[in-house]
C-alpha cells in the first residue's frame, strides 16, 4: 500500500514537473515571439523611414533647377547675349519635357523599376545641372533638356511610390513631399541672386550649387533600389494608355491637375504686375509673391493630410474653390489695404490644390502600376494646359489694358476646376 502510495506520489510529481516544463516552455515561446515581431517591426519602420527620407530629398530637388533661373535671367543675358525668346526657352524646355515624357514614364519603370528609374533620374539631374553651368551655350540648353527629363520622372513616380509603400498614410506622405517641392522652389528663388553676388559665384556657380542636393539625394536613394522590387506589369503599356484614355475619372483627375497648374503659373508670372498696377511698389509686390509661396507650403501640408483622412474629397474641393474665388475677387475689386489677406488666401489654395491633385492620383488608383500610369497622363495633360496660362492671362491684359478680364478668366477656370474636381473627388477608383 505504501509502495503504491509512493509510486502515485512520484507519478504526480513527475506529472507536475512536466506540466511546469510545458508551461515554462509555452511562456518562453510566447515571450520570444513578441521580441521577433518587435525586431521585425522595428526593421520595417527603419526601412520605411529611410525610404521616406529618400522620397522627400527627391521632392526637394524637383523645383530648384527651374526656380533658380528666373532671378538670374538678366545676368545670363549680359554674359551670353541671348535674346528674350532664347532665354524663355530655358523655362519652356522643361515644361515641354514634362508634357512629352510624363506619359512615357511607365515604359522606363517596366524596364528598370521605380527605384532604378529614379536613381537614373537623379544622375541625369546632377549631370544636367553641371552641363548647364559650363561656359557653353550648347551646354546651357542640353543641360536644360536633361534636367527637364529627369524632373519629369520624379514628378510622375512619387505618387506611385506613395501608393505602393505608404498607402495607409497617403495623405500625410503626399503633404510632406508636395511641401518639400514647394520649399525647394522657394529656397532656389530666394538664394540664387545672393549666391551669385554676395558669394561671388556668378550665375553659373549659383546654378551649379543645386547639383549638391541632387547628389545628396542620389546617395540616400541608392540603397533603396535593391529594396524596391520591380513589379510585374499586369497589362501592356498601350493597353494601359487606352484604358486611361477611355476613363472619365482619369480625365477628371488630369484636368484638375492641369487647371490648378494653369492658375499657379499664371499668378506666378503676373501677380507682382497686378499689384503694381493697383498702386503698390515693386518691392512690396515681390514680397507678396514670396508670401503666396510661403503660405502655399502651409496649404500643401494641411490639405492632402485632411483629404487623405476622407474617402470623399468633394467637400474639400468646394472649400478650396470658394476661398480661391474670394481671393481673386479681392484682388480685382477688394480694398487695397487687404492685399495681404487676398494673396494669403490664394497662396493657401494654390499649395493645397497642388497637393490635392497629387493625392487624387494616389487614391483614385487601384495599385502602384495604375498610379504611375495615371500620374503620367495627368501630368502630361496638366503641363500642356498649364503652359497656356501665363500667355492667355497676359494677352487679356494687352487686350483690355487692365487685369480685370484676366482675373475673371481665372474665375472661369475655377468654375471648370470645381466641376472636374467634384468628379475627381468622388469615392471611386479606376477600373
Amino acid at each position: 500500500m505504501a509502495t503504491v502510495s509512493l509510486q502515485h506520489s512520484l507519478d504526480t510529481e513527475s506529472t507536475n514537473i512536466e506540466s511546469n516544463r510545458t508551461v515554462e516552455h509555452s511562456a518562453s515561446v510566447r515571450a520570444s515571439i513578441p521580441d521577433k515581431e518587435v525586431s521585425s517591426t522595428s526593421q520595417s519602420h527603419s526601412k520605411n523611414l529611410l525610404l521616406l527620407c529618400g522620397v522627400l530629398l527627391i521632392a526637394l530637388n524637383l523645383r530648384p533647377a527651374l526656380a533658380s533661373v528666373g532671378p538670374l535671367v538678366e545676368d545670363i543675358r549680359l554674359t551670353t547675349g541671348l535674346s528674350s525668346l532664347q532665354l524663355g526657352l530655358l523655362t519652356t524646355i522643361p515644361l515641354i519635357a514634362f508634357a512629352v515624357i510624363s506619359t512615357l514614364t511607365p515604359l522606363f519603370t517596366r524596364r528598370f523599376g521605380i527605384g532604378g528609374t529614379l536613381l537614373g533620374a537623379l544622375v541625369m539631374l546632377a549631370a544636367g545641372i553641371g552641363l548647364r553651368s559650363l561656359p557653353s551655350i550648347a551646354g546651357l540648353y542640353f543641360g536644360t533638356v536633361l534636367l527637364g527629363i529627369s524632373i519629369t520622372f520624379g514628378n510622375v513616380l512619387l505618387p506611385g511610390i506613395t501608393k505602393r509603400n505608404f498607402a495607409r498614410n497617403s495623405g500625410f506622405v503626399t503633404s510632406l513631399y508636395s511641401s518639400a517641392m514647394t520649399l525647394g522652389a522657394g529656397l532656389a528663388a530666394g538664394l540664387s541672386v545672393p549666391m551669385a553676388t554676395d558669394l561671388q559665384l556668378g550665375w553659373r556657380g549659383s546654378l551649379a550649387v543645386w547639383a549638391i542636393p541632387a547628389l545628396l539625394a542620389l546617395i540616400v536613394w541608392f540603397p533603396q533600389v535593391g529594396r524596391l522590387t520591380k513589379s510585374v506589369p499586369t497589362r501592356s503599356f498601350i493597353k494601359g494608355m487606352q484604358d486611361l484614355g477611355g476613363s472619365r475619372l482619369a480625365w477628371q483627375v488630369a484636368l484638375f491637375m492641369g487647371l490648378q497648374s494653369l492658375t499657379f503659373y499664371a499668378l506666378l508670372a503676373w501677380l507682382p504686375s497686378i499689384l503694381m498696377h493697383r498702386g503698390h511698389d515693386a518691392a512690396f509686390s515681390g514680397w507678396m509673391l514670396s508670401l503666396s509661396q510661403a503660405v502655399g507650403i502651409v496649404g500643401s501640408l494641411i490639405v492632402p493630410t485632411w483629404a487623405g483622412s476622407k474617402s470623399d474629397q468633394r467637400s474639400i474641393v468646394v472649400f478650396l474653390m470658394t476661398i480661391e474665388s474670394a481671393g481673386l475677387v479681392g484682388l480685382m475689386i477688394g480694398p487695397a489695404g487687404w492685399v495681404v489677406a487676398w494673396v494669403s488666401l490664394i497662396g493657401f489654395v494654390l499649395g493645397g490644390s497642388f497637393g490635392l491633385a497629387l493625392l487624387f492620383i494616389v487614391v483614385r488608383s487601384k495599385d502602384a502600376e495604375s498610379a504611375t500610369e495615371l500620374s503620367g497622363m495627368a501630368q502630361s495633360i496638366g503641363y500642356l494646359i498649364a503652359a497656356t496660362g501665363p500667355m492667355i492671362f497676359g494677352s487679356l491684359f494687352d487686350f483690355s489694358g487692365g487685369w480685370s478680364y484676366s482675373l475673371v478668366f481665372l474665375l472661369g477656370v475655377g468654375a471648370v476646376k470645381l466641376v472636374v474636381g467634384m468628379g475627381a473627388g468622388a469615392p471611386r477608383t479606376l477600373g
